[in-house]
């Protein structure tokens, strides 16, 4: 598979698919432990994202990797609200350098140093720390699991990387917040997940199809039987090839 501006084009559509599918869950998430704003957040900016792609449309070949994830980081810093809005940004902002410079193709090289940059960055504007019961707990484990492979294609290091942060959701039902809002509500948020993080793995697990459904990625941990998203679980995790609900392989 040829990771170019097709490909990454198709991701960031796939992860608008995938949150707009998702949106009424993300905002129960947040309700609990948040302002309940972060879904509709996400929404609106991934829906800017989207019009501004469509009034230029490529084909292979006519962009490369970084510039629909360019435009995605540039709406998210610029016009998306609430605190996630521009951690969020910052991310995209991390990958879309890495892929820059990468060259004209997305290379699982290119996504680990995109995920670990935007990392630092989010630790070091959100002054988040592991265990913080925040996307950084999802990041965390994305980066871990791509970086423990070793040299890979760049849709199976996504494949790790969401795969990973899967694992984070899970943990993050399990700790105690101490950021934001969610820090004072103590143990009243003990079994939900961060909504941050949530939206990390979607994020990764939207390369290779959309999401369709979230729970119960942290009832129990991540359960073959319940597995929404691309099957990354299963033999499709092996190749990178794995299709979301509904949508062609190819598309």
């Amino acid at each position: 598979m040829t990771c170019d501006g097709v490909f990454t084009r198709r991701w960031v559509r796939w992860f608008a698919e995938s949150v707009s599918r998702t949106e009424p869950e993300l905002t129960d998430l947040d309700r609990r432990v948040g302002d309940g704003d972060f879904g509709t957040n996400l929404l609106v900016g991934l829906a800017t994202t989207i019009r501004v792609l469509d009034r230029s449309p490529v084909t292979a070949g006519e962009s490369r990797a970084a510039d629909p994830l360019e435009v995605m980081a540039g709406v998210f810093l610029d016009e998306v609200g609430g605190t996630s809005g521009p951690l969020f940004g910052l991310v995209f902002q991390e990958l879309a350098a890495s892929a820059r410079a990468a060259g004209p193709t997305l290379t699982g090289a290119a996504v680990e140093q995109g995920i670990g940059a935007g990392l630092a960055a989010v630790r070091r504007v959100g002054e988040a720390e592991p265990g913080d019961k925040t996307m950084v707990d999802a990041l965390l484990p994305a980066l871990t699991e791509v970086r423990r492979a070793g040299p890979l294609p760049a849709e199976r290091a996504l494949a790790l990387a969401a795969r990973g942060a899967r694992r984070g959701v899970s943990e993050t039902a399990r700790l105690r917040a101490r950021r934001g809002r969610a820090g004072y509500l103590g143990d009243r948020v003990t079994g939900v997940p961060d909504p941050g993080a949530v939206g990390v793995a979607v994020l990764f697990a939207s390369a290779a199809g959309p999401v369709t459904a979230l729970a119960p990625w942290w009832e129990s941990g991540v359960s073959r039987a319940h597995v929404p998203v691309t099957r990354l679980d299963g033999p499709e995790s092996d190749t990178g090839t794995g299709t979301g609900a509904g949508v062609p392989a190819g598309r």
